[in-house]
């Protein structure tokens, strides 16, 4: 054997140990192709029934959500009119605060006054009665 034929040899192996190589590489790529193929149908399935769940779900709290924004609104009213006494009290607190005349506060303690009256009287009134009054 000559050097050419023992090349010729060297480069006929090589190519047959490659061609072995991407042989073995491409059965395993299609071994592992068909695993990932069958995964991405699984989860595409899975995705398909959890999304089908969740615009069941989202039609619940859309139709749940109506029915509470009367209630929302309601307890938004309430807080705006809240609000507004708060600030009517407190207009009224610095009028009669700000006010300096003697008159308006005899006339604050005059009502104090008739207040505390009415109070005394409604409690003596509730004391006299009698379970035999009541019927």
């Amino acid at each position: 054997m000559t050097p050419g034929n023992i090349a010729i040899l060297i480069i006929a192996v090589a190519i047959l140990l490659l061609v072995l190589f991407i042989g073995l590489f491409l059965v395993r790529l299609t071994r592992t192709l068909t695993v990932v193929t069958r995964d991405v149908d699984t989860i595409s399935r899975e995705a398909e029934e959890v999304l089908a769940n969740v615009n069941i779900l989202i039609e619940d709290v859309n139709g749940k959500m109506e029915t509470v924004n009367p209630a929302v609104q309601a307890v938004a009213d309430l807080g705006g009119s809240v609000s507004d006494l708060n600030a009517a009290t407190h207009n009224l607190t610095n009028k009669v605060k700000n006010h300096s005349s003697s008159k308006s506060a005899a006339g604050v303690a005059t009502a104090v006054g008739v207040m505390n009256n009415l109070r005394s009287k409604h409690k003596a009134t509730k004391a006299q009665e009698t379970p035999a009054n009541k019927i």
